[in-house]
């Protein structure tokens, strides 16, 4: 599913796996959104559940995921009463500035591996800079090298979604003319 994914996307953010190899691999995504730190850091942490693609879930709906920006918060996915899912824990939180968060993302749960999660914002001219960054480690059968472009693609796309929210209220890109 990930290589289908990877084939038939747009990029949408600046993204390159800047390393990789059967034992991991750091992917980096960027955008610039034309609006303030504060206002971007609010949508990104405290909205996610309004910009992240129900695709990307394992209850198939964004509306249940949230982030809460605390030492030890948790970047979870509600799914009943009692039910749920840790996507990454929260290691490191300056509000506005830099959320660091730790684990297994998505399927690489399911894997021996563990991977750091740094969510960069920056003032620049026209907006905020924001930088996703994800460096992964570990074991996997196929090798993590083999995985890393499709995980790129859904950060990538992730930021781009935030982007878009944050610009125009809805997480869905304009088309490119």
């Amino acid at each position: 599913m990930w290589v289908v994914l990877l084939a038939l996307a747009a990029p949408f953010a600046n993204a390159e796996v800047t390393d990789s190899a059967m034992n991991g691999f750091t992917t980096v995504n960027e955008v610039i959104i034309a609006e303030s730190r504060a206002e971007t850091w609010v949508a990104a942490v405290g909205q996610i559940d309004r910009w992240w693609s129900s695709d990307h879930t394992i209850s198939g709906d964004a509306s249940r995921l949230s982030i809460r920006p605390a030492m030890q918060g948790c970047f979870c996915e509600t799914l009943g009463d009692t039910a749920g899912v840790v996507h990454l824990i929260v290691t490191m939180v300056n509000p506005t500035h830099l959320l660091r968060m730790t684990g297994g993302l998505g399927p690489l749960g399911l894997m021996g591996v563990d991977g750091n999660m740094t969510w960069e914002f920056e003032d620049v001219e026209g907006g905020t800079r924001v930088t996703f960054t994800y460096a992964v480690g570990g074991y996997s059968k196929d090798g993590l090298d083999k995985i890393a472009p499709a995980v790129d693609f859904v950060i990538g796309e992730a930021l781009g979604r935030l982007k878009a929210y944050v610009e125009t209220g809805s997480p869905e890109p304009a088309p490119v003319d």
